[in-house]
């Protein structure tokens, strides 16, 4: 299907892999023009033929320096919210008295208000080219006790903020939706001295037999990771004309983890 996204632009926060490289790829493979921002260039994003800014996006400046980049480059059509995270395993698997203020900080920087700065500078090209904007959360903002308190409370925050930006400039022809991925095969779960790294050391697992029982562990009726590219799928029909009705919606990808209506 065509998307109709040629010669659009789209800005992509957390590009450099995992689910931002294979939206950063997916929105280029339409025709978009992205811009597409990371801490470090990866040779992968690079390929994609994006125009890459190295930024910060957990600081008070990184968001908007991104957005500016892309601005030189025209209105901007798309913002997608994705980075966030925050790969390491150290101190994350010791419950709520385990974290300090700083951590709580950290995991609100990077998974909130980096989003909350990127849609705040890029929101007058938006409303200019009734563009859209996708947030890419997580299946943990509606099970708060699946990962870490700071991390899923974060998201949780996320998706409230999608539901309430839609309600404010859907009148004025911004779409904004959210989309709650469950597990991804990413370096979150892979990465040596990663979460999953760390919650397979805290069970006694080796770190391969971990990954290999998450699908059924977390209740993933597909028996499988999502796929980066998966989300990516989705995130370029939202962005497009055929989802011009889909508004402040949550969409959910996690194999049939969450069990409620």
């Amino acid at each position: 299907m065509d998307m109709r996204l040629n010669g659009r632009t789209a800005v992509v926060t957390g590009a450099s892999r995992g689910i931002g490289l294979a939206i950063a790829a997916a929105l280029a493979d339409e025709g978009m023009r992205v811009v597409a921002g990371a801490r470090t260039i990866s040779p992968e994003l690079a390929k994609t033929g994006a125009s890459t800014v190295a930024v910060d996006l957990s600081t008070a400046e990184g968001p908007s320096e991104l957005v500016a980049a892309a601005l030189e480059l025209g209105e901007i059509d798309l913002l997608v919210n994705n980075v966030g995270g925050g790969d390491g395993g150290e101190g994350q698997l010791g419950g709520f008295l385990g974290f300090s203020d700083e951590q709580w900080l950290q995991a609100y920087e990077l998974n909130f208000l980096s989003a909350v700065r990127a849609t705040r500078a890029a929101l007058p090209s938006l409303v200019r080219q009734r563009g859209a904007v996708v947030n890419i959360s997580s299946h943990g903002a509606r099970m708060p006790h699946s990962g870490p308190v700071t991390y899923t409370t974060a998201k949780s925050a996320l998706t409230a903020f999608g539901k309430a930006l839609s309600e404010e400039f859907g009148p004025q022809g911004v779409r904004v939706n959210t989309i709650s991925p469950g597990a991804v095969r990413t370096s979150l779960w892979e990465g040596p001295g990663s979460y999953g790294a760390a919650l397979a050391s805290s069970l006694g697992l080796a770190h391969e037999d971990l990954l290999a029982g998450v699908p059924s562990s977390t209740g993933m009726t597909t028996g499988k990771f999502v796929a980066p590219e998966e989300v990516a799928a989705l995130v370029t029909y939202l962005a497009s004309p055929h989802a011009a009705s889909v508004a402040g919606a949550d969409y959910v990808i996690d194999g049939g983890s969450i069990k409620t209506v």
